[in-house]
């Protein structure tokens, strides 16, 4: 199988096209910037999100885009900020 090469360049785009494509969500990693978490960082398996317009949602939580700071589908980075 060809591995997933998203055309997004934002994660919210990169996330929708994971989703409408039909690949499952479970296999994608979010690490999110989370202030006072060991390292700042806190990693979320996709389908633990929904995804929304502005901001996506975790446990009842709305949480912007910008936080997120590296995506990985199948444990290859598809997303990262520097």
């Amino acid at each position: 199988m060809t591995p997933f090469r998203p055309k997004g360049r934002h994660p919210r785009e990169i996330l929708n096209e994971i989703k409408w494509r039909g690949l499952p969500l479970e296999k994608c990693e979010i690490d999110l910037l989370h202030r006072g978490a060991p390292g700042d960082i806190i990693t979320l398996k996709g389908n633990e999100v929904g995804l929304g317009k502005s901001f996506f949602s975790c446990g009842g939580t709305e949480i912007p885009y910008h936080r997120i700071q590296r995506i990985r589908y199948e444990g290859i980075e598809v997303f990262g900020r520097g």
